[in-house]
């Protein structure tokens, strides 16, 4: 798989991060307890696997800003076939769907661990940028 297929498949799983969580508070609240403006004595209903969902779906999002954007430059400098983006690129998904999967556990050494992962094949992908 090239870089950008990489990108676009972890596009799409930090779409589908959100379900689990929007399942699980329905299943904890309601459906109208799900769809109420969100509060303090809701959020106390719901598990605690729902609440590291919903961090873990917003770290992954505000993750992937960074990193698409480095893959979207590589890509305009024709360096996103190059083997060390496309590396970064695998790597970065499996390390935020491991990151995903631990923090919703409550796993706290392997959710850093994992988030490390994939900060580094950030790095990797600014130093193809940057090394041209």
């Amino acid at each position: 798989m090239t870089a950008l297929q990489w990108l676009a498949l972890t596009a799409l799983m930090t779409g589908i991060m959100a379900l689990p969580y929007v399942v699980g508070r329905i299943g904890a609240i309601g459906l109208g307890g799900a769809m109420a403006n969100p509060s303090e004595e809701l959020e106390a209903k719901e598990p605690l696997w729902v609440r590291r969902g919903k961090a873990a779906h917003y770290n992954a999002v505000e993750n992937l800003v960074v990193f698409a954007t480095l893959v979207l430059i590589a890509q305009h400098m024709n360096l996103a076939g190059n083997s060390t983006v496309t590396l970064a690129a695998a790597l970065y998904f499996f390390a935020r769907l491991a990151h995903y999967i631990v923090y919703c556990l409550g796993i706290p050494g392997l959710r850093t661990a994992a988030w490390g992962v994939g900060f580094a094949a950030t790095l990797m992908v600014a130093w193809a940028i940057f090394k041209g």
